[in-house]
């Protein structure tokens, strides 16, 4: 029992971080183009609300957009960038290539503040907004987006080889990721949650239903009901890029169910199922999130602001680009 209170206080401790942080948004704040682009939050919205209708993916796409960008370099928008003679893309990377996606979306947004006000908006507020805006449309909380960061005039292959938290880390890899952008084991949990949408390759799960730990033998903390509905469609080899749901309850609605499926042993991805078996602290957070929905979504909500605020370009550094996927001249 002792055990126990020292662990749900260090929790409610960790817990008064985020909302303390949120505050800090250095030069950043939701009101930066009231006077220069005062539609500009608007349009973003119209925008990604055009494209989620479309295909309800995209919202969990833009959504990864921000992560995959804010985890390399910060929050600047070098996740856009194409590859030049003297740059190499963030797009070839492993946790990119063939997986990154909703490049276009944000185009078309970008073009549409371009008509409204040239040169004022960057690329990299407009992931922040569109990760924002995508939430919602989903189902999930809203907030309000610090704004003013610039873009980056480069970008880091490397970085995003080694900085993004991958399917098959271990959870000390993850929290240590996470922990170096300056997040804590409640925001690595909160924004765990954003995979209560979307979807996963067969080959970022493959080991956990074939051989997990080398030994040819599946993963003994996936539920083997759940594993058996999975391997057809994801076999020993082939059909690497076979599309799965992360969360098979409700996969198109930003909830809590997926806390509840990692509860069950059904969740898809090793770096999802850790949260449950190698932390007694993540474990608690699970619990509380799957048991309150208004708990996750106001940490979500925080650990967003806070992931959003890592080393963002502000001031006179980067640059407003006019095309995203490009430095301007």
């Amino acid at each position: 029992m002792a055990q126990t209170m020292s662990i749900v206080m260090l929790l409610s401790l960790i817990a008064f971080a985020p909302l303390a942080f949120s505050q800090k948004t250095g030069s950043l704040s939701p009101k930066f183009y009231d006077r220069s682009c005062p539609k500009a939050v608007e349009i973003v919205k119209s925008v990604v609300a055009n494209a989620v209708a479309k295909e309800t993916r995209m919202a969990a796409s833009l959504l990864r957009l921000h992560f995959h960008d804010c985890f390399v370099k910060g929050c600047d928008a070098s996740i856009l960038l194409d590859s030049t003679g003297t740059l190499i893309s963030e797009k070839r990377s492993n946790p990119n290539r063939n997986s990154a996606r909703g490049f276009e979306v944000i185009e078309q947004i970008k073009s549409a503040l371009e008509k409204e006000c040239p040169q004022t908006v960057s690329c990299a507020d407009i992931m922040a907004l569109a990760a924002r805006d995508s939430t919602v449309l989903t189902g999930g909380p809203s907030w309000e987006v610090p704004l003013g960061r610039r873009d980056a005039r480069d970008a880091s292959l490397s970085g995003s080889n080694n900085n993004i938290p991958a399917p098959n880390n271990t959870f000390q890899t993850i929290l240590t990721k996470f922990k170096l952008k300056g997040l804590n084991v409640v925001d690595l949990v909160a924004l765990s949650g954003s995979h209560t949408i979307g979807n996963s390759r067969c080959t970022s799960f493959r080991q956990r239903l074939y051989n997990q730990s080398g030994n040819g033998q599946p993963d003994y903390a996936l539920d083997q009901s759940y594993a058996a509905q999975l391997k057809p469609r994801c076999p020993r080899s082939g059909g690497d890029q076979n599309l799965f749901v992360l969360d098979f309850v409700t996969p198109l609605k930003f909830d809590n169910n997926y806390f509840k499926n990692l509860l069950a042993s059904k969740g898809l991805l090793n770096s999802d199922q850790v949260l449950v078996t190698k932390s007694e602290a993540s474990l608690e957070l699970v619990k509380k999130y799957a048991n309150d929905n208004k708990a996750f979504f106001e940490q979500f909500a925080k650990s967003m602001i806070r992931m959003g605020n890592i080393t963002p370009l502000t001031g006179s550094k980067g640059e407003i680009r006019k095309i995203c996927r490009k430095m301007n001249k």
